[in-house]
């Protein structure tokens, strides 16, 4: 079908170029719909517009989408479905959970210990979690796979309150909640983390949550990357579902809207975002003036998503039904969010004069209710059968992702000190009236005596395995494939590449000038073409595959579009044609550095998510990465992802061009604070190919027994060179470690100085070698660096083998080893900012001066940027003979006449390096 011939939406009255054909038939249907409003009264009216509505939608008429609806539930409640759950039984156990999460917590405060921990979040969404873990979350031995649900940070104590009643902690292990080394049973450390930390609890916890955006970006990757893994064939996931708790103020976070419209493109009906509409944020309201789940509903809406409300709980069903004038509905409709948590905050005759009284007509609605009725008029997101229509509306919805808005109230159940509280979100422990208002509330077994012998010490409750409810609990979760949530780690074998896969690496470019990031295309293309492991490669790229020289993949591994390519493409006749498929394996995600560094994540944890290991190689933007988007990467990280990081484009002279947004000098100082990132700066194509290889055996080689759930980052440059083939007895070992001698100075008779230089810098030390040699009778060694900060990582490691052993043989860290063994001042140079070399100066033995991009970039020429900076060739011979000089082996007038010899003060004196590509 051609769009195109189709009418769009009406967006504002009627088009006045359609004329009205038949003006009697006309006047009828408004004279129906006159009647129907004296008959059945306005909001019976209302009712049925809508209906009409939808199915004009339905017959695609193309009429105008609803974005927002009065501020009742989305399901009314005839048409709620019959719950299928022992309702008093799961209550009683909601309860148990409520009670231990907030002693959890409370005890979490016991002097000596303090460590704080948030008690009001799980209280007011409780019925949301339970009701998904009774019902809808499917576990992992679940036979159409297990759903990924994203619980909110928050709420981490209920979750553990609810593995306490299931029997997979214990006591020991809730008291232990924020002290994860300081805690110890049976010797080791046994504590939990305070929040979802995948890391830190790895067979609990599988997204972490509490950096408030990235679950909704992680989760919207992670529904997609289903779909992508079902559309290439590799697993079908047509039952997963993807659920992601969040909260109304996490919203603002630009993240948590950031990527919404591509939920909505593809259609990802395996995704639902709950909504937990407690109208308070940290310090105070959401919206005090206006109404959070009106504004996300229209947000949504105008995204393309489904979505539902649920606002009143069932008391309110009666007084709905007897408003046949709308006062009820528009009274609701009109009261702003900061009333609303005033209501929740006060009593029933509050709530009475304050809110109904505000119409005449809602006050004689409650004439005869008193004010505990009142009072107990709940929200919908503590109503188990309005929440439960709602998960289940969500689940069986096609076409489209769901976003459910539930509005309850923060600190439910918790008291009059906490309930709708601005400071409840601070508050972490109880006093003794509070726990037995609590306890009362919860119906928990426990005395008076046993709350008063320790205040801060309160007992947990459970009641025995053999009770009745935590069987029907253990039921329930058996029934739905087991526990949640619950990581595993177990995958299928991955038929590792063969050697032969990285020759295009090995072999340079002979006479060609081709820059390091085309290398790796050249090594990535003959990964991709391995039978078996090919596939599991999934290259993502944020819209600048062309830059990148990746538009080579497009006419064979295809964009990957849920939809396909209905479009004839403008460049269908060339040879390197941008074409889309369904069964793509190129994951282009438009302008978006958050959302590729999500999908980053789905990929790489796919070994743990879905049992299948797939390698992401995600290509961008050196300066946009760890700058940009780093909190996704520490997020990946703590989610233990594994694959390769590229940052193309790299260093601070070599896109000068593009100038001082562009520059990237500094993304390895940031990617040297990830514990899990292992960072390189290669010079040539043969080192990438060796440093890819050894990432691809440290993740899925069983027999290697280095820590496996690491991300290597790659700097690669645009600048041309020839790229020298792989030397004979390349040292790999210290490839890998992270420096090897590249060129060993000529035996001249002259000083000795040693030359280190990572990715781009090293063809300027080459150039300072030969400049030392001829014009000053200097040999200089030239080293390689691949990554100073491995060798920082190594000394350190060294260091505290020290600190713990200092009676034992200390370990000599490896770039010690190597200085140790040649003679020299050393001069570290690199297109970074000096303190990326200065991370080995403390482990270098003898003297040591490094030479850097500091300052903002520039746009220029790569010589004129290069002498600017005082990094180029002869900028690293007048610092060779400085430091020469400064360790007695030369006259300092040497240095001196060098400086003058290169006009170091001159950018226009500068030659080292090329123009050819230098922009982007």
């Amino acid at each position: 079908m051609d769009n195109r011939k189709q009418g769009g939406p009406i967006l504002n009255g009627l088009p006045s170029q359609v004329p009205d054909i038949d003006p009697e038939e006309t006047e009828e249907w408004l004279a129906s719909l006159d009647g129907l409003i004296d008959e059945g009264g306005r909001s019976r009216a209302r009712y049925v517009m809508l209906r009409m509505l939808q199915r004009s939608r339905e017959k695609q008429i193309g009429v105008p989408s609803l974005t927002a609806t009065d501020y009742v539930n989305t399901i009314g409640a005839e048409n709620e479905p019959w719950f299928p759950g022992d309702e008093e039984v799961e209550r009683r156990y909601r309860r148990w959970n409520r009670w231990n999460a907030a002693m959890l917590v409370h005890r979490a405060q016991r002097p000596g210990v303090e460590v704080g921990g948030h008690i009001s979040t799980y209280a007011s969404s409780a019925t949301l979690y339970e009701i998904g873990l009774n019902h809808f979350f499917r576990g992992k031995d679940h036979p159409g796979g297990g759903d990924h649900i994203f619980y909110q940070g928050h709420a981490s104590p209920g979750m553990y309150a609810r593995a306490y009643l299931e029997g997979r902690m214990s006591e020991q292990d809730l008291d232990g909640f924020r002290q994860q080394q300081s805690h110890q049973i049976n010797g080791k450390p046994s504590g939990l983390p305070s929040y979802p930390h995948p890391h830190q609890l790895p067979d609990f916890w599988e997204h972490p949550t509490v950096s408030m955006g990235l679950g909704p970006v992680n989760a919207i990757a992670q529904a997609q990357f289903d779909k992508y893994m079902h559309n290439r064939g590799i697993k079908d996931t047509s039952q997963q579902q993807t659920w992601a708790f969040l909260g109304d103020g996490e919203m603002d976070e630009p993240e948590s809207r950031g990527m919404l419209h591509v939920a909505a493109f593809e259609e990802l009906d395996n995704l639902n975002f709950v909504i937990n509409c407690n109208l308070q944020r940290l310090d105070g309201p959401v919206r005090g003036n206006g109404k959070i789940i009106q504004e996300l509903e229209a947000y949504f809406r105008g995204a393309g998503w489904n979505v539902i409300k649920v606002v009143w709980g069932r008391e309110w069903d009666a007084l709905l039904g007897k408003d046949r004038d709308g006062a009820l509905v528009n009274l609701m409709n009109a009261t702003p969010d900061g009333d609303y948590q005033t209501y929740k905050g006060e009593s029933g005759g509050f709530v009475r004069d304050n809110f109904f009284g505000r119409d005449p007509r809602t006050k004689a609605m409650v004439e005869d209710y008193s004010d505990e009725r009142i009072w107990n008029l709940k929200r919908g997101g503590h109503d188990y059968r309005k929440v439960f229509a709602a998960y289940k509306a969500a689940a069986e919805h096609t076409g489209q992702p769901t976003v459910i808005l539930v509005k309850t109230v923060k600190g439910y159940s918790l008291g009059p000190h906490f309930e709708a509280r601005n400071a409840t979100h601070q508050m972490k422990k109880m006093t003794i009236d509070d726990l037995k208002l609590a306890r009362d509330h919860f119906q928990i077994p426990i005395s008076d005596k046993d709350l008063e012998a320790d205040p801060k010490l309160p007992p947990y409750y459970h009641p025995g395995q053999d009770a009745p409810e935590v069987k029907y609990m253990q039921e329930r979760r058996a029934a739905l494939g087991g526990y949640s949530p619950e990581r595993r780690s177990t995958h299928i074998d991955l038929k590792l590449p063969s050697d032969k896969a990285f020759d295009a690496g090995k072999r340079g470019s002979g006479k060609q000038t081709i820059a390091t990031t085309m290398g790796f295309v050249r090594v990535l293309k003959d990964l991709m073409r391995e039978k078996e492991f090919g596939k599991r490669i999934v290259p993502i790229i944020p819209d600048e595959a062309r830059t990148f020289g990746m538009d080579s993949l497009f006419p064979t591994a295809k964009i990957y579009n849920p939809h396909g390519q209905n479009y004839i493409s403008v460049d269908r006749d060339l040879f390197l044609a941008y074409k889309e498929a369904t069964d793509g394996q190129l994951l282009h995600m438009g302008i978006n550095e958050a959302g590729a560094t999500a999908a980053l994540t789905a990929v790489g944890t796919s070994y743990a998510t879905h049992g299948e290991p797939m390698i992401p190689f995600y290509i961008f933007y050196s300066m946009f990465g760890f700058q940009r988007s780093g909190d996704f990467f520490w997020a990946a990280g703590d989610q233990m992802a594994r694959g390769f990081v590229l940052g193309a484009t790299a260093g601070r002279t070599t896109l000068v061009a593009e100038g001082l947004q562009h520059g990237d000098g500094h993304s390895h100082l940031l990617a040297s604070t990830y514990p899990s990132i292992v960072s390189y700066d290669p010079a040539y194509t043969y080192e990438i190919a060796r440093i890819v290889r050894d990432g691809i055996h440290r993740m899925y080689d069983p027999a290697d027994e280095r820590d496996p759930n690491v991300m290597y980052y790659l700097t690669m440059y645009n600048e041309p060179m020839v790229q020298p083939p792989e030397p004979e007895n390349l040292d790999v070992d210290g490839v890998l470690k992270g420096m090897y001698l590249l060129s060993k100075g000529p035996d001249n008779g002259g000083p000795k100085v040693q030359l280190m230089a990572s990715g781009v810098g090293v063809p300027w030390i080459l150039e300072a070698q030969e400049l030392l040699a001829e014009d000053w009778g200097v040999s200089a060694d030239v080293w390689s660096v691949t990554s100073w900060t491995e060798l920082r990582r190594d000394g350190l490691s060294a260091e505290d083998d020290r600190l713990l052993n200092p009676d034992a043989d200390a370990r000599v860290p490896y770039v010690t080893q190597k200085m140790a063994e040649v003679e020299g001042p050393v001069v570290a140079t690199s297109d970074f900012m000096r303190a990326v070399p200065d991370q080995i100066r403390q482990y270098v033995p003898s003297h040591f001066t490094s030479l850097g991009t500091d300052g903002y970039a520039i746009s220029d020429t790569r010589p004129a940027a290069r002498r600017y900076y005082h990094v180029d060739g002869p900028s690293v011979v007048t610092q060779a003979l400085i430091s020469l000089a400064d360790t007695g082996a030369l006259s300092i007038d040497k240095a001196a006449e060098a400086a003058r010899k290169y006009q170091l003060d001159d950018v226009t004196a500068g030659t080292s390096g090329s123009t050819e590509g230098a922009g982007a």
